[in-house]
């Protein structure tokens, strides 16, 4: 009886050898002896088989993920928060994807918008030793693991270009275990490592560059403290989004992604070109003799949605889960927030801004008027809304929820040093919740000089701090064409990261490599500069 379709395919060995035979069973047994079976044991508990024939890429990503216990913040399905294929789409929609696979370059991309630590290499731009480096360092630990791209075609299998995690490596036969997530198709099986590095270094016709591999880790903390941008996807705090000149609303990752499918959305387009293309030239200009010059030169052009490309994070809970006191993992975040704002405020930049903010409300007759909406309490009603819908599983929905009532209250928690908490009071039909907004708060005072009503007492993020940020994050060479040498200095002074607070810096170098991705991904180039 004739049937449809393939069941398997036979393992061409060798080169391979499978790893449920005896000898893959005799080489397994030794490289757990020598010490280079350790990553094995947390990527097997995540092993997952590709739920499409093109899905290798993402069922690696989201199996690396996984094991290193990486939170995605957001639902997978009921209350269970996990990587899935179907979440990994912020770099290329996974329409596209089932169609064609993902490119080498875009998997970078998915790995850092999940919130990894990622070090990538083509073959060009590394050599067979200082992989078997990466490949023992990662199979004698747990805390990092390595996705392979490479052809098939190599190693006598059907098919081309492939994706899958190493999963331990032989030292006395010099082989590696690829854990290969088309399991419908081969099994686990060891492969010499010369040989993958030849399999690695054959060219994707799609991208015309040479395969490498992925060395993913978990960062010591999460990355974005206070400020992101918006091609994140991780979906654990809501986003406070501030308009220049403080005006406030509110969104959340989800509702970004949700709303533009990938990085490519057309409003990022224009900021990241602004501040990545225009702002270089915009400061060649003759009349820039002063840092003040510098800033009206760089804040005047400013995109229209160039609100919506930055944004502070504050955490939402319920009410119920919290009551009066912070957890240890909340407490840690909030104070971690609360130096990155200190820090901020702290910088030389910092006082630059907040003095070009105040001369445009002064004197300026098109500065825009200050309003109600950057209050903290509407901020936060706002947050508490979305905050609602997301924690009951209902974010995105057509179900209207209403924020009846905010308050701010100072709380001593833990018997530590105050806390600014903003309760609000969420309805939906007959029902309602009481959410918390854990708000960071800085001792700082500042003068009110243009900051806004929500800026006199330095409680919380506000305009002047993120544009700082935002400007400490614009690569160095931003400020190169400045004419006047002096003014040149003082600039590369006022931006340099080298003396930055490691905090500060962290967070950063954080925003500028999301700068430094999006702009890639925008113009189709996270395959040529990884």
């Amino acid at each position: 009886m004739a049937m449809a379709g393939l069941y398997k395919r036979v393992l061409p060995s060798p080169p391979a050898v499978d790893f449920a035979s005896s000898d893959g069973k005799q080489l397994f047994i030794e490289a757990i002896q020598n010490g280079t079976m350790e990553g094995f044991y947390k990527l097997i508990s995540y092993f997952q088989t590709q739920s499409e024939p093109a899905y290798c890429g993402l069922a690696s990503l989201s199996m690396v993920l996984n094991a290193l216990a990486i939170d995605p913040g957001r639902k997978w399905k009921g209350p269970w928060r996990w990587f899935d294929e179907s979440m990994l789409d912020c770099c290329e929609p996974l329409e596209k994807v089932k169609e064609k696979g993902i490119s080498f370059g875009k998997l970078v991309c998915l790995a850092h918008c999940a919130g990894a630590k990622v070090q990538a290499f083509r073959t060009n731009q590394s050599s067979l030793d200082d992989f078997r480096k990466f490949v023992v360092r990662c199979s004698t630990s747990d805390d990092c693991h390595i996705i392979s791209s490479y052809h098939r075609a190599t190693f006598k299998q059907t098919g081309t270009g492939h994706f899958s995690p190493i999963g331990g490596y032989h030292a006395g036969r010099d082989m590696a275990l690829i854990l290969d997530v088309a399991r419908f198709k081969y099994p686990p099986h060891w492969v010499p490592l010369r040989l993958l590095w030849e399999a690695m270094e054959s060219v994707d016709e799609a991208t015309r560059q040479c395969r490498g591999f992925l060395l993913i880790s978990r960062p010591h903390r999460d990355p974005g403290l206070l400020y992101t941008l918006v091609l994140t996807t991780c979906f654990r705090f809501y986003l406070v989004k501030l308009h220049l000149f403080w005006t406030a609303d509110v969104c959340s990752r989800y509702s970004l992604w949700g709303s533009a499918g990938s990085c490519k959305h057309e409003s990022w387009v224009k900021v990241a070109k602004y501040l990545m293309d225009d702002v270089p030239n915009l400061v060649k200009t003759d009349d820039v003799k002063d840092v003040h010059k510098v800033l009206s030169v760089v804040f005047s052009s400013l995109p229209s949605h160039f609100g919506e490309f930055i944004k502070w994070i504050a955490e939402v809970r319920r009410r119920e889960d919290g009551g009066q006191n912070l957890s240890l993992e909340e407490n840690g975040r909030l104070s971690l927030k609360e130096e990155v704002l200190k820090q901020v405020q702290e910088t030389g930049l910092f006082k630059h801004v907040v003095a070009f903010l105040s001369s445009l409300t002064l004197c300026c007759r098109n500065a825009p008027t200050l309003s109600d909406e950057n209050n903290l309490p509407d901020i936060a009603a706002t947050v508490c809304c979305q905050g609602a819908e997301l924690l009951s599983g209902a974010f995105g929905s057509s179900e209207r929820y209403c924020c009846q009532e905010t308050c701010i209250r100072r709380l001593r928690a833990n018997g530590d040093k105050p806390i600014t908490l903003v309760s609000g009071t969420v309805v939906n039909g007959s029902s309602e919740q009481g959410v918390d907004v854990l708000v960071p708060s800085c001792p700082n005072k500042l003068n009110c000089c243009g900051s806004g009503p929500s800026n006199c007492n330095g409680i919380y993020p506000a305009g002047n701090d993120v544009l700082t940020a935002l400007l400490l994050a614009l690569p160095p060479e931003t400020w190169r064409g400045i004419k006047d040498e002096k003014l040149l200095n003082e600039m590369y002074s006022l931006v340099s990261t080298e003396n930055l607070p490691i905090l500060l810096q962290e967070e950063v170098l954080h925003l500028r490599r999301q700068l430094h991705l999006l702009k890639k991904c925008q113009e189709n180039k996270v395959d040529e500069d990884l």
